[in-house]
């Protein structure tokens, strides 16, 4: 039985775009582009978890606003539980720790980028925007 992984995303808007985020090729889903985050640890909120993934990913500090999408997708190698905030960025600037690319792009183009599979319903919401 495939385990359930439960992880957060950040979709940080600044001057009416979106942080979107390459993953490494040494990661799952190389290359892929998905919103900053990651797993939500044993007793953390997922807004908690939210804050200390993009802290560490990225040395930014945001400030979670309202929830965008909540998707479950089955990968070979578990069943992800993904939720998006929409986030704001209040201090820092993002760095490339754990990615290997960022772009800013306005919601209408997002589509335009090879996203992981469980952020599309996301980026299909954010894009009508």
């Amino acid at each position: 039985m495939k385990k359930d992984i439960h992880v957060v995303g950040a979709v940080i808007k600044e001057n009416n775009k979106i942080l979107c985020a390459q993953r490494g090729p040494s990661k799952t889903l190389a290359y892929k582009w998905e919103f900053p985050g990651g797993k939500i640890e044993k007793g953390e909120t997922p807004q908690e978890a939210l804050k200390r993934e993009i802290n560490e990913e990225m040395n930014c500090t945001i400030e979670i606003g309202e929830m965008v999408e909540h998707t479950v997708y089955e990968y070979d190698f578990g069943i992800v539980h993904l939720t998006t905030y929409l986030c704001d960025l209040v201090k820092g600037t993002p760095k490339l720790t754990e990615h290997v690319s960022i772009k800013w792009l306005p919601p209408k183009e997002l589509t335009t980028l090879d996203w992981a599979p469980a952020d599309i319903p996301a980026i299909e919401k954010l894009s009508r925007l």
